[in-house]
């Protein structure tokens, strides 16, 4: 191989690190200032100042600073999701079912202090962002577990669909009153939805 090609792609290596560090950057600036002064407060400059980039290098990345919360909600959302869906799959009930992925959302949460409170701080435009794709796919993984329920009959037939919607959005909007509690009660939390979806579910058989 000559130098030519060997040089070019090290060259290569060194700007996708760089695009690999400004980005993480300028999310890190964003979580800090969406904790301290909350999404609608906060802007552009605002993120920039909290960081050793110009402001034309962050238009590079994203166009305003919506998308920036979107793509640290798209990284929480992806750790939270397998957390869940692993908090099922080592469920042997019903009870376990439903009560182990509502723990691990709601412990989530609560034992991350920067995930905490970037929550607390913007619960209400996170809640308007919820039917974000990414956001959105932790209710297919549900339904896709929940039909497996059904079809070994662990669980009574059912719409699985509407069950996974009323479920996510059961969880998100207790976990979003969870967070705003000092401190969070993961284990009321949990037991209070578990409650109400094993009744449903009774209600079904």
């Amino acid at each position: 191989m000559s130098e030519a090609p060997v040089a070019e792609a090290a060259l290569g290596g060194r700007r996708e690190a760089t695009k690999a560090a400004n980005r993480a950057a300028i999310l890190a600036a964003a979580g800090d200032v969406f904790r301290d002064i909350g999404f609608g407060a906060a802007s552009v400059r605002d993120i920039v100042r909290a960081t050793d980039l110009a402001t034309g290098t962050f238009y590079n990345y994203f166009p305003d600073k919506e998308s920036v919360l979107r793509a640290l909600l798209d990284e929480i959302t992806v750790t939270a999701r397998a957390r869940v869906r692993a908090g099922r799959a080592q469920a042997a009930t019903v009870e376990e079912f439903v009560s182990g992925g509502f723990r691990a959302y709601f412990e989530f949460l609560a034992d991350d202090p920067a995930t905490l409170a970037l929550t607390r701080r913007n619960a209400g435009t996170i809640r308007m962002m919820f039917g974000e794709p990414t956001l959105g796919a932790g209710t297919e993984e549900l339904r896709v577990d929940l039909e497996a329920a059904i079809a070994s009959g662990a669980l009574p037939p059912h719409d699985s669909e509407l069950m996974a919607s009323a479920m996510v959005g059961a969880g998100v909007e207790v976990g979003l009153k969870m967070v705003e509690r000092d401190p969070p009660d993961v284990d009321g939390a949990t037991v209070f939805v578990t409650s109400v979806f094993l009744g449903a579910f009774d209600r079904l058989r």
